[in-house]
């Protein structure tokens, strides 16, 4: 048992080592810095192997240097399959190592020394895997782990989706209806070029945006009117995608920028909350909880392991969440007030959203015999129920609570 204990501490801590790691934390930031340093360096020898010149005088030495690194990557790669489970506890040993070996980074990883092995047991198949040793290159997405504004990137994408979907839809059908009208003007006087309504897909991608090729153009006068048509159109239509990503990156700066002073200015009281069975919270997302602004979850307890949640952590019966809401900025002391309903209070048998109670007045917690209910606004106080109240007004029957 005491082995057992030793061996996952060891897993999770070298789970802790590989991901990215704390400043605090001196063997994971150099994990992490070595890993960066093990990226560029072999996509600089990838690139430094492409000269006759420099292959002729330093090739041996790169290509050790190449081997290392390759080497770095295949036990990087064992290293994340062991710790899979690990790096997430909420789901069995094997659908934790799945999770891993699909996702993006996972199949990244798997293509960044796969084939360059592959050729020792394969040697016909040598020029094929050789073109696969260029996902390496997709490693250098690992960097928005280490850089928030990197994530930024992947966050304007993904928030201006739907937007950036439509603009790519409009270019697609302008290009196919450009092919077809070009076809109609030019394939009496071109047959050979614009030879069916495809055709003309390449000259339709190169005027709209705004590439000018060239191999393919129209010689007739209907077809140039139609050429400059599109190219005016052209600039439009690449606008409208550049447009949606700048907004996107000026709203997520913003939003970034505003976070950070909030927070600077911020002063924060924090509780702890214990998720009991048949907590309503349980087996529900962080970002699906719908709390208010000025309340977030600092830091989720489990097995003795401090988590810093994300938006996608699943709760568990048993964890413990550390709450901070921000203290009022009125100036006014805010006391947490701890009551008991009788079986006489005009509390009992309502209705949270219901109660008669003022807007500087917040229910945190119900505690109904030896569990702690998170409330909501359809839940029914009943005799005998501890209410947490984070209040400036007097409650009558109540007493402070110190945490």
């Amino acid at each position: 048992m005491k082995r057992k204990s030793e061996y996952l501490k060891l897993k999770k801590r070298v789970s802790s080592i590989i991901e990215v790691g704390y400043i605090e934390d001196i063997v994971g930031r150099s994990y992490d810095i070595l890993n960066l340093v093990a990226i560029a360096i072999n996509l600089l020898v990838g690139i430094l192997l492409t000269f006759d010149d420099i292959v002729a005088e330093y090739g041996t030495a790169l290509l050790v240097v190449e081997r290392i690194t390759v080497a770095f990557f295949a036990l990087d790669y064992f290293l994340r399959v062991w710790t899979a489970d690990a790096l997430h506890p909420e789901l069995p040993k094997g659908k934790a190592i799945l999770k891993y070996l699909l996702s993006f980074n996972g199949i990244v990883d798997l293509l960044s020394f796969l084939p360059y092995y592959l050729p020792f047991f394969f040697p016909a198949g040598a020029v094929a895997f050789r073109m696969f040793r260029v996902m390496r290159i997709f490693r250098l997405f690992r960097l928005n782990a280490y850089y928030d504004s990197l994530n930024v990137i992947t966050e304007v994408i993904v928030s201006k989706g739907r937007q950036l979907i439509s603009s790519l839809f409009v270019i697609l059908i302008m290009m196919l209806a450009s092919s077809l009208c070009m076809y109609s003007l030019e394939h009496q006087a071109q047959p050979e070029v614009f030879d069916n309504a495809f055709s003309g897909i390449w000259w339709a991608a190169n005027t709209l945006l705004t590439v000018g090729y060239g191999d393919i153009y129209p010689i007739t006068p209907g077809g140039r009117v139609m050429g400059v048509v599109l190219a005016f159109l052209g600039v439009g239509v690449v606008a409208i995608p550049t447009g949606i990503i700048s907004a996107g990156f000026v709203e997520q700066y913003s939003r970034l920028k505003q976070l950070g002073e909030e927070n600077a200015e911020r002063n924060l009281r924090f509780i702890r909350v214990k998720l009991d069975a048949g907590d309503p919270w349980i087996g529900r997302r962080i970002k699906d909880l719908k709390l208010t602004h000025d309340i977030i979850v600092a830091i989720v307890r489990r097995n003795e392991e401090n988590i810093v949640p994300t938006g996608d952590l699943e709760l568990l019966e048993g964890d413990e969440m550390i709450l901070g809401a921000e203290r009022r900025p009125d100036g006014m002391n805010v006391i947490l007030r701890e009551v008991t309903l009788g079986a006489r209070s005009s509390w009992a048998h309502t209705q949270i959203r219901d109660l008669d109670i003022s807007r500087t007045t917040y229910i945190i917690s119900v505690r109904r015999e030896h569990r702690v209910i998170v409330p909501s606004g359809d839940l029914e106080l009943l005799p005998g129920d501890v209410l947490l109240l984070y209040s400036r007004k007097h409650i009558p029957d109540s007493h402070p609570v110190e945490l």
